[in-house]
């Protein structure tokens, strides 16, 4: 009997190996992975050198394990087994009931070492500088992980960035207001970023900073455009334990409307943007309706009745937030140093606008090579 049953073992073993195996080889290939939001690996090139330095057979594995066939099912029970026998980080990413977490952020470089930046800005500048570091959800929710988990404060992070800026540069404190309203759905549960009414809750002091009364509540029409928003946690780890989330856009019809958006590629060319593509909710990154294609420059112009002009920098945390920002308005200068190339001064005069926000997520400023792009060259 255990002659036979070793038999139909392997037999089964083969079967399995045999089928997913010619599945793999002979299957359709996909150049991208809509679960996990990022490009697969390509059919190497077979060289002399690279198969004398084994190059080959890494980049040969390397594209077998992307386009294994069933991946992201595999992957999604990987992780569904994984977590159910106690071990609750998935590729950096804590997996909980209720929400996942980047538990790799207390590894992140120091941010305050690029306050230098931002107050040279400041020093080229005629207008007023604000600043707001937004925390990702692990700044807000660390308090949930496990004590084993070594998780750097957010909290601590910003508020040393803060003391190196130059004191002419006016500091939002994000953090804080985030912080008390955590019971709120102000975080993605499957994202690192904040939610549109997170985004709301900054936005009304954001906005007294900036001289203006804050719109109130009641008075926009909130639209419940998907509730199917899994984001870059999920990517890691495609785990579905936490809830798909929402995505919404606040609509106010009482106040100015975008009369257009021009946007700019890294390549010059221009086209006509929006504040909300809806096409991209059919897409793997559902967060990028807010604004459209990643491009390096916008400039939004509203029917506001001011000639007050505002320039963002920032990163993809502000495309939920610069909505809120048409109704004080005439032009709004929205530029992203990720997608630029060379610096902001050959692309635009900064002393164009009386104000300067800049918003970033505290994840994106450690990466001194990309914001060393806004500074001014002489």
């Amino acid at each position: 009997m255990a002659k036979i049953a070793n038999k139909i073992t392997a037999a089964v073993t083969l079967a399995y190996i045999v089928f997913f195996g010619a599945a793999t080889a002979f299957g359709n290939k996909s150049e991208v992975s809509d679960t996990e939001n990022r490009r697969l690996a390509k059919l190497p090139k077979i060289t002399a050198e690279k198969l004398y330095n084994g190059d080959t057979s890494k980049e040969l594995g390397t594209y077998i394990t992307d386009h294994f066939a069933g991946r992201s099912q595999w992957l999604s029970a990987k992780t569904a087994l994984q977590t159910e026998l106690s071990e609750s980080i998935v590729n950096g990413v804590y997996v909980g009931k209720e929400r996942l977490l980047d538990v790799e952020a207390s590894h992140r470089a120091p941010i305050s070492v690029n306050a230098d930046i931002f107050s040279r800005y400041a020093e080229n500048y005629d207008g007023t500088v604000y600043f707001a570091a937004i925390p990702a959800s692990s700044g807000v929710y660390g308090d949930t992980l496990p004590a084993y988990i070594d998780n750097r404060s957010d909290s601590q992070q910003i508020s040393a960035l803060y003391d190196f800026l130059d004191n002419d540069i006016r500091k939002i404190d994000a953090y804080n207001i985030l912080k008390m309203l955590k019971d709120n759905y102000i975080y993605y549960r499957n994202d690192t970023k904040w939610t549109s009414y997170g985004a709301y809750c900054v936005y009304k002091t954001v906005v007294k900073k900036l001289g203006f009364q804050p719109i109130s509540y009641d008075k926009y029409a909130i639209e419940h455009v998907t509730d199917e928003f899994r984001g870059n946690l999920y990517s890691k780890t495609l785990s579905k334990k936490p809830e798909a989330d929402i995505i919404d856009i606040y609509e106010y019809p009482e106040g100015a409307e975008v009369l257009t958006c021009v946007c700019t590629r890294a390549d010059g060319s221009k086209f006509e943007g929006s504040l909300y593509d809806r096409s991209r909710l059919a897409s793997s990154d559902m967060y990028s309706m807010y604004l459209g294609e990643s491009v390096p420059f916008m400039r939004i112009y509203t029917s506001a009745n001011t000639d007050k002009k505002l320039l963002v920098i920032k990163d993809s945390y502000a495309d939920c937030f610069i909505p809120f920002l048409v109704q004080h308005y005439s032009e709004i200068a929205v530029v992203s140093p990720e997608d630029m190339e060379g610096s902001i001064s050959d692309h635009i005069n900064i002393n164009d606008y009386g104000q300067t926000l800049f918003l970033f997520g505290v994840e994106n400023l450690g990466d001194r090579k990309t914001l060393e792009k806004i500074i001014e060259r002489k």
